[in-house]
């Protein structure tokens, strides 16, 4: 299967805009973990502030390279885009695979077309780190070993402590709305 590159927008450039001199985000050390991106302007809610490029590669193939860092193992440059393809940022990839996760999340992550947009939900002031909830998904039951392998250092008030969705609650059985009838309820 042939491999595509996903076209990117400069991370210099200013989306919308006739300069393209203007730097608005920045790769750097983060408090929070690793390398992060922060912003070097102030941010508006709803611009569009990077593509997450990389080579687009089938999940067979993702599995294969897995794990870019045997002694990281559950940390990639991975973009799940739909059942078929992921994005391998560590192939290509740009200044958006250092975005970290945040359980509140000051960006999030958009997908069209088979492309990802990282946009601002709120606005953003220059110096703020940018995050956005990875959600990751795994199929397997949540153990205390499983969460652990994929822990959050986020911080947030509201941290769930892992980078890992929640899992959706199974709704509860319906009862019946035909009732039994009782004792002696009913005549012949």
């Amino acid at each position: 299967m042939p491999k595509k590159q996903v076209p990117a927008y400069p991370v210099t450039a200013v989306v919308g805009s006739a300069r393209s001199d203007s730097r608005r985000i920045q790769t750097r050390r983060s408090g929070i973990h690793g390398k992060g991106v922060f912003a070097l302007q102030d941010l508006a809610e709803g611009e569009t502030l990077i593509e997450y490029v990389g080579e687009v590669i089938s999940w067979p193939e993702a599995l294969r390279r897995h794990p870019h860092d045997p002694a990281q193992p559950n940390h990639t440059f991975y973009f799940h885009i739909d059942e078929a393809h992921v994005i391998d940022a560590k192939i290509g990839g740009n200044s958006s695979r250092w975005i970290n996760h945040s359980c509140q999340p000051n960006c999030e992550a958009d997908e069209a077309g088979g492309r990802v947009f990282i946009k601002a939900l709120r606005n953003i002031v220059a110096g703020e780190e940018l995050f956005y909830d990875y959600g990751l998904v795994i199929d397997a039951r949540y153990t205390p070993k499983l969460l652990a392998d994929y822990p959050c250092w986020c911080g947030a008030p509201l941290c769930r402590g892992t980078l890992l969705a929640p899992k959706a609650r199974k709704k509860p059985a319906r009862t019946s709305a035909v009732q039994a009838p009782k004792p002696g309820g009913l005549k012949n």
